[in-house]
């Protein structure tokens, strides 16, 4: 049994399938029906992809394996059973006589007042949905009203955390909002009636913030040096060494005092295991189940974990365990499912070890940041390079994203906004942020 479809568990599902041809019963429990394509989310939100072209169908990509719909709430190691809840809200078990924990991770919180009532995070097709729904709305919104102050509030979008996510999303963020703004007759100045400036046109501001001293400060300082120059650029406000010191319906208080207006606080500060990891009781390292280099749980033979859920030691710098990367966790996913059919009888155990191949940032546009083979590249030609990486890596949908990314090269975005997923169904302090909260029946 595989729990979770993610970058690991579809990669091990896929692996296993192959190598058992069909001697073993293989099942995949995850709460949707799709893999997620994570690192194309903010190309989602900014209305350059459709939504269906990140969520790849784990049937139509996973022959052999059986697919079960259920969120995983409980692992019982001694009676080698998972317990979990279906999308109808049924409970029910599912026994095991190899277990591999792929769950994933959720967003990162800190304790900042008021940052779960006003702000949302980025882990999910509906927090993406509702975010480009929201960046529409708000421009709408702006462009009809006569406060200069309430068109000013409404179009000032405030990202925290300037890593792979935040950077991305600032970055697409501000081409879809520029575009909405230019179209827009309240605010591109064109309209005689609006309460503009003199006519003059209103552009979006975007604000990026982060602790660190730069952008994507886990990745090479000329790649960090690339992104920071596009941003700024395109207008983004990055400022580092600058945080959230709370959080308001109507703006947000930065830790330096300054107060600023709006009415839009996306959260990517960072990601933390999956609650289900607290419930296995095994021995974890911040947060992440505890394992060797076979990515076995000590004590437990029968049971695997990997991706962002386990602490792997990374063979290739002694005394550290990988970091929560896709890369990491499509190759973990693959040599666990080698464990596993080794276990049983079939091949050999290998322990992991991965030297990474450099990593991407897709900027929007004809713009990247990227080093692949620890080559550092940045414009047009990163942009190829990070596209060409996406299709490569991604299980399916791959003609469909080329279509579109085509599309969005030479036509507008349509900017409308459909109301399919409301504030309230993403709450950030959700611990499945790839499900929409649907209110009980008669809930209103």
């Amino acid at each position: 049994m595989i729990v979770g479809g993610g970058f690991a568990g579809h990669r091990c599902a896929r692996t296993l399938s192959r190598l058992a041809r069909g001697a073993a019963d293989i099942v995949l429990l995850n709460p949707h029906d799709y893999f997620l394509y994570l690192p194309l989310l903010p190309q989602v939100a900014s209305g350059a992809l459709d939504p269906r072209r990140v969520a790849v169908s784990l049937t139509g990509t996973l022959p052999g394996v059986r697919l079960v719909l259920g969120e995983a709430d409980g692992v019982d190691l001694d009676g080698r059973r998972v317990t979990y809840t279906d999308p109808e809200g049924g409970r029910s078990t599912l026994a095991y006589d190899r277990l591999v924990l792929t769950v994933g991770s959720v967003n990162k919180l800190l304790p900042v007042p008021g940052l779960t009532e006003h702000a949302h995070g980025f882990r999910g097709i509906p927090e993406a949905l509702y975010l480009r729904d929201h960046l529409t709305r708000q421009t709408e919104l702006a462009g009809a009203s006569d406060d200069p102050a309430e068109r000013a509030a409404r179009t000032t979008f405030v990202v925290v955390g300037a890593g792979y996510t935040g950077t991305e999303v600032a970055a697409q963020g501000v081409r879809l909002t520029d575009a909405l703004a230019r179209g827009n007759a309240g605010l591109n100045g064109t309209y005689a009636g609006a309460a503009t400036d003199a006519g003059e046109p209103v552009r979006p501001r975007w604000l990026l913030l982060d602790i660190a001293e730069r952008v994507l400060p886990e990745l090479d300082r000329r790649l960090s040096r690339t992104a920071d120059r596009v941003l700024r650029a395109r207008g983004v406000d990055v400022r580092t060494g600058t945080s959230v010191r709370e959080a308001r319906r109507d703006g947000v208080l930065l830790d330096d005092g300054e107060f600023v207006p709006s009415r839009t606080l996306v959260w990517c500060v960072g990601v933390r295991p999956d609650p289900l990891v607290e419930s296995v009781g095994t021995p974890t390292e911040r947060g992440r189940l505890c394992v060797d280099e076979y990515l076995t749980v000590p004590g437990h033979p029968e049971v695997f974990a990997c991706g962002d859920a386990a602490a792997v030691p990374d063979l290739t710098r002694p005394g550290e365990v990988t970091p929560m990367t896709a890369q990491h966790a499509q190759r973990q996913g693959a040599v666990a499912a080698r464990n596993v059919a080794a276990s049983c009888g079939r091949g050999e155990a290998r322990a992991y070890e991965h030297h990474d191949l450099g990593f991407m940032v897709d900027l929007g546009g004809f713009q990247a940041a990227a080093d692949p083979l620890h080559v550092p590249l940045s414009g047009p030609l990163a942009s190829l390079v990070t596209r060409g990486y996406h299709l490569a890596a991604m299980p399916g949908n791959r003609t469909r994203t080329a279509a579109d990314w085509l599309l969005d090269a030479v036509l507008p975005r349509q900017g409308v906004q459909f109301g399919l997923v409301r504030s309230g169904s993403v709450p950030l302090d959700s611990a499945a942020p790839e499900l929409a909260r649907v209110p009980a029946p008669g809930g209103g």
